[in-house]
């Protein structure tokens, strides 16, 4: 093997090696997280990717106001329900869905989309299963990265810098 063709065979490693790397979920700056309960026997799950505050303007900047948003980052947060629930007092089928949301400054409006496609770029309004208003609240604690629980008695929280918004499954 001459130089040129171990440089080249370097030079293909080290591509292959950081294209690779970067395929790595975990290692994304937004990096995938799950929240997932079991209420009343149905289980909810809730796949997403957790952006960080870094110093930013979130609401009504980074995110704007109005706005459909994908509700995390990277691929569009999905949401898993085992059984048919009731989501805000609305009946929901099971199955699994894309999870969106439109900011505002007192309201947010949840949307359960039947289409799970790459962020909100492809979002179309009439794939839209169930679309509910909630209020949100000032965050008790300030939360760098975006983060989803669920309580025992279904309350579905998203927390991100000092926003909190809760909706509920049941």
């Amino acid at each position: 093997m001459n130089a040129k063709q171990l440089l080249l065979t370097l030079a293909c490693l080290l591509a292959t090696l950081t294209i690779n790397a970067q395929d790595d979920p975990a290692k994304r700056p937004s990096p995938p997280a799950q929240a997932k309960a079991t209420v009343g026997g149905k289980t909810i799950t809730i796949n997403y990717s957790q952006p960080s505050v870094k110093g930013r303007e979130l609401w009504g900047k980074l995110v704007p106001y109005g706005q459909v948003w994908r509700t995390g980052a990277n691929e569009t947060t999905s949401i898993d329900f085992s059984d048919n629930v009731t989501l805000e007092g609305k009946p929901l089928a099971k199955g699994r869905y894309a999870l969106f949301t439109i900011p505002n400054e007192k309201e947010w409006t949840i949307i359960i989309n039947k289409t799970i496609k790459w962020g909100a770029f492809t979002y179309k309004q009439d794939e839209d299963v169930l679309r509910v208003n909630v209020p949100v609240k000032q965050s008790k604690e300030f939360a760098e990265k975006m983060a989803f629980s669920i309580s025992p008695k279904g309350v579905v929280s998203l927390v991100w810098g000092n926003a909190k918004v809760d909706f509920t499954v049941k």
